[in-house]
């Protein structure tokens, strides 16, 4: 019986060579915080045909990093193509402009502790003090509030 993966096999090598490269955004996202949570995360996780930003197993977790172009007309449907694929598995996706990222990194570090710390009620326990102090600001669900899928707000302008 074939056992059927998350990992793609065939994206170890660009998932590699994005590790390697990461954006500003995701070089500060990982070195400032999620490198050392409590919760386990991957870099640039090959999931079906896709490679995540970011991936946290014991959360069942996503976490997109957006530029600009994500919310272009195209971008907008590519991102859902693939945040419907990557749901499938019972992962929850959560992305995040850019710009948040620069503009407000501890917002988007307690955004994202909420959701790990939601997510993993009654599993592996994460020390109170893995919380920050920053203000948690959060999003919003999709434009009609149904899907799983959560994201800050979309930037504003192109300089994402």
């Amino acid at each position: 019986m074939e056992v059927k993966r998350k990992h793609n096999t065939a994206l170890t090598q660009n998932a590699r060579r994005l590790r390697k490269n990461m954006t500003k955004e995701e070089r500060h996202l990982w070195y400032d915080f999620l490198r050392e949570y409590p919760v386990r995360f991957l870099r640039q996780k090959g999931i079906d045909n896709y490679i995540a930003d970011f991936y946290c197993h014991d959360a069942r977790l996503v976490i997109e990093l957006d530029g600009s172009q994500h919310y272009e007309p195209s971008g907008l449907i590519r991102d859902a193509i693939r945040t419907e694929k990557i749901e499938t598995r019972g992962l929850l996706v959560i992305r995040i402009p850019n710009n948040a990222v620069n503009q407000n990194s501890n917002g988007v570090c307690e955004y994202i502790d909420a959701i790990i710390r939601e997510r993993t009620k009654g599993g592996r326990r994460i020390p109170q003090s893995a919380s920050l102090t920053a203000p948690f600001r959060q999003g919003g669900l999709s434009e009609n509030g149904r899907s799983r899928s959560a994201s800050l707000q979309p930037p504003l302008g192109k300089g994402a």
